[in-house]
């Protein structure tokens, strides 16, 4: 796990730490106060205080933003709001019931096999208003695509967007309401094109570094996009590959017949292999996935027992 902070402005700093935890954008705004954008995945909590507090220099978390509710976005939430019992936290308005009464499902933990503490939000981020961050009023605007209830970020004087996972320098996030049946494609251009007509000359990615040539990640994301549209399964295979992925990343390692288990008793593998690929029987779909996760670089095997490379 890498630990890197990245300074815009003296307001702005981004922490860094690998694909497991989403980046966290901190500001510290001498008159809006301090603030966090996102909060990273649970087993990083500890260490997401940490940071936020060194960066920070000793003032209080003031207030705590979600551009969406994957865990890998909300899974310090609780951890600072015990922190800082009086920073305020804002979602976005899609899942705020969800929230409220704590739907581990409807809020996509139980479904991939992952965790997210409980915790409170005392806002919403509307698409439509703003938000002042760092002294400066940013935008929120609804990025569908990826998370049908995402927002993204936007600084109109520097051009700057924080773009969540709705746009990497090379690709977007899984678009998981299309492993749900959903039609979801068209959400994620959607989503490319509001980015390009609102032009920022840098983006701070929900994973990855900051970076500057926005037409060639759109023209990257478009391209694969299509790919996705022309071949749905081989968004599938893409999908079921992270899914294992991110967990490896969590666990480090696991033996072949633990990772059955977990998949068996992950609902999504079950709806990825059921909708997509029923042709194979479900352990050797498996051991295919792993496969091309060791052949990519991704993992390594020894013997029965899979390691995160």
């Amino acid at each position: 796990m890498t630990q890197t902070a990245q300074a815009l402005a003296p307001e702005i700093t981004i922490l860094e730490r690998g694909w497991l935890s989403a980046n966290s954008i901190v500001f510290a705004g001498a008159r809006s106060g301090t603030a966090v954008v996102d909060t990273g995945y649970c087993a990083h909590a500890a260490q997401t205080v940490a940071l936020v507090d060194a960066t920070l220099g000793g003032r209080p978390l003031a207030r705590i933003l979600n551009t969406h509710l994957h865990s890998d976005h909300c899974g310090g939430n609780a951890a600072l709001q015990a922190a800082w019992p009086g920073a305020q936290t804002a979602i976005p308005p899609g899942q705020a019931a969800h929230v409220r009464h704590w739907d581990p499902y409807a809020l996509s933990y139980a479904p991939t096999g992952q965790e997210c503490p409980r915790f409170r939000f005392d806002g919403l981020l509307q698409p439509g208003t703003e938000v002042v961050l760092g002294d400066r009023p940013w935008q929120v605007h609804a990025a569908p695509g990826h998370d049908p209830h995402s927002v993204v970020l936007f600084e109109p004087q520097d051009a700057l967007l924080i773009s969540a996972d709705a746009l990497w320098e090379n690709g977007f996030g899984v678009v998981f309401p299309e492993l749900e049946g959903e039609d979801a494609f068209a959400s994620v251009g959607a989503t490319l094109d509001l980015i390009e007509r609102l032009a920022p000359r840098t983006v701070i990615p929900g994973h990855g570094p900051v970076f500057h040539g926005v037409p060639r990640a759109l023209e990257v994301a478009r391209r694969r996009l299509d790919g996705f549209v022309r071949e749905p399964r081989r968004h599938a295979l893409y999908a079921a590959k992270v899914l294992l992925k991110y967990k490896l990343l969590e666990w480090q390692q696991i033996s072949l017949a633990d990772l059955q288990g977990w998949t068996t008793a992950t609902p999504y593998f079950g709806l990825l292999h059921a909708r997509h690929f029923g042709d194979e029987a479900p352990g050797p779909w498996l051991l295919r996935l792993v496969a091309e996760l060791v052949r990519s670089g991704a993992a390594t095997r020894q013997g029965d027992t899979l390691h995160n490379a």
